[in-house]
């Protein structure tokens, strides 16, 4: 197996790793966790993120691509497309174009490439069900796409598990902290590092059953707390990008976290 020594992350704030830590703590995630598995292999690893939220796959292709070459990755994750996805103005086409090309740069400057498909939001969030043909469509061009550049992929869409609520924040749209832990040891399955397997795929313990009263009390939370604000972010044009810049764009030794762990135990 090689020995990495250079990882960037590209992406949107799943990457940058809301919900797992704050902006007054500092937020972590799992491409913070995925750098330190690969530190795991080598301690001597250098890690970049330059994800930000709220961010479409045009802008990632934009913003964080030419700054990715030019430090040189020897892997680099690449997730992109779900504030795309969520729009009305939805150009599935567009949205793999970007992730063509920046799939295809990383590979030709000699990076290891690996991404992840979407999980079925519509059992995430009910009321996301509309929007479940254009994830698997989308899940079926990354899965594609991966086959044409040689790209790794944790394929999400296939597990039960990844659905689960107990690993979504109460935003339904980025993974809590149990989440990102799952989909830092997906990746590092993925790409084959060592100790790692198909555990991230594995049902939590049966959750005990929810009366239909306390569901329905979840659901008009989610749409006053977080649907309904989003909605007036996008009738004002506002971005949760706005005034935002990576939280660590240049190359930096890894630190292991206090009581760092995979979370599959």
């Amino acid at each position: 197996m090689p020995e990495y020594s250079r990882y960037l992350a590209l992406g949107d704030s799943q990457t940058e790793g809301l919900w797992d830590g704050d902006d007054t703590t500092g937020v972590r995630g799992w491409a913070d966790r995925s750098a330190e598995h690969l530190a795991a292999t080598n301690p001597v690893v250098a890690y970049a993120n330059l994800a930000v939220r709220g961010l479409r796959a045009h802008q990632i292709r934009e913003t964080q691509l030419d700054a990715a070459l030019a430090l040189k990755p020897d892997i680099a994750t690449v997730v992109a497309g779900m504030y795309d996805l969520i729009r009305p103005s939805y150009d599935a086409d567009a949205v793999t174009a970007d992730l063509e090309v920046m799939f295809k740069a990383l590979r030709e400057s000699g990076a290891v490439v690996a991404t992840c498909t979407f999980p079925d939001v519509g059992r995430i969030a009910p009321l996301a069900k509309p929007l479940r043909g254009r994830v698997i469509d989308l899940n079926e061009r990354i899965r594609r796409l991966a086959r044409q550049y040689d790209v790794h992929v944790l394929d999400a869409e296939p597990h039960a598990a990844v659905t689960d609520a107990r690993i979504w924040a109460s935003d339904r749209l980025h993974a809590n902290s149990l989440g990102h832990q799952r989909i830092a040891a997906g990746m590092a399955e993925a790409v084959g590092l060592p100790g790692f397997d198909d555990a991230w795929t594995r049902p939590l313990p049966p959750a005990a059953p929810q009366r239909l009263h306390d569901r329905m009390i979840v659901e008009t939370r989610w749409l006053a707390g977080f649907f309904g604000p989003w909605i007036v972010r996008r009738v004002r044009g506002r971005s949760s990008a706005d005034g935002r810049v990576a939280k660590r764009p240049e190359l930096a030794p890894v630190d292991v976290a206090p009581g760092f762990d995979t979370g599959l135990a």
